[in-house]
């Protein structure tokens, strides 16, 4: 039988190699273990802010960024890249690029930090991930968390249609993006409510949710999320007397 389509960009992208650094080995099912290493999955529409805030906290947490998007546009640029149109095509028309493809990118780069980054927070084999723009689907959840590493914490910044689609547009003329455009941006918008919003909602079940309003300001937006991520680091016994993790949380 011929290979599928998601077995040759594997196979292209050397998507069937694990390597990975052994301080930071995970379970027989994943490929990091959850307690040396922290995994927040920062999720929101197109123009929420995701980009901005997380900037702020690699400042504040030392976290390696990883950003889907900008992952899969490195490989669509990448010159002998034979799928880089497929990456392409799926970017401008808001669709969602082949799993196996993004979740390999993404422990990749994680393999390649954990080997490189030092630091607060990156000792012995640990790390520290924020990860924005995924996981856009539930198979792509289900994927990452049972093979590469358990999420600690999803962060959603919310905001209105309107508000994430003026940013884009300003946006656009200066990033060189072909998909902030009107017609892509809505696209993005569809996509969004279908795929990534069950998501969110999975994710609210297990009580596993910063729920953030990124409409104010980029300063208080920080500051709620700062306040939130700041859980994940502090001693148990600390942990025992404070705040359980923010479910929802609004800037002042």
């Amino acid at each position: 039988m011929a290979p599928s389509i998601v077995a040759k960009i594997a196979d292209k992208l050397h998507l069937h190699s694990s390597k990975h650094v052994d301080a930071s080995v995970g379970t027989s099912s994943t490929l990091f273990d959850h307690n040396k290493v922290t995994v927040v999955f920062v999720l929101g529409g197109p123009g929420a802010g995701k980009g901005t805030q997380c900037a702020r906290l690699v400042e504040d947490f030392n976290f390696c960024h990883l950003s889907a998007g900008d992952l899969l546009r490195a490989e669509q640029d990448r010159p002998d890249s034979q799928y880089g149109n497929l990456i392409r095509t799926a970017i401008r028309e808001g669709t969602i690029v082949p799993m196996e493809v993004t979740v390999k990118l993404l422990s990749n780069a994680m393999s390649d930090a954990l080997s490189k980054k030092t630091g607060t927070g990156w000792e012995d084999g640990r790390g520290r991930f924020l990860i924005d723009g995924f996981p856009r689907k539930m198979d792509q959840a289900e994927k990452f968390e049972e093979e590469v590493c358990q999420s600690s914490l999803i962060i959603y910044f919310d905001t209105d249609e309107e508000t994430m689609l003026k940013r884009l547009l300003v946006r656009g003329q200066t990033s060189g993006r072909e998909d902030d455009n009107v017609e892509s941006i809505k696209k993005r918008f569809v996509t969004y409510r279908d795929t990534t919003m069950p998501v969110i909602e999975h994710y609210q079940k297990l009580d596993k949710v910063a729920k953030i309003d990124s409409t104010p300001g980029v300063e208080e937006v920080h500051a709620v999320a700062s306040v939130a991520v700041k859980k994940l680091f502090v001693a148990p016994e600390v942990a025992t007397t404070s705040e359980p993790v923010v479910t929802e949380a609004t800037a002042a």
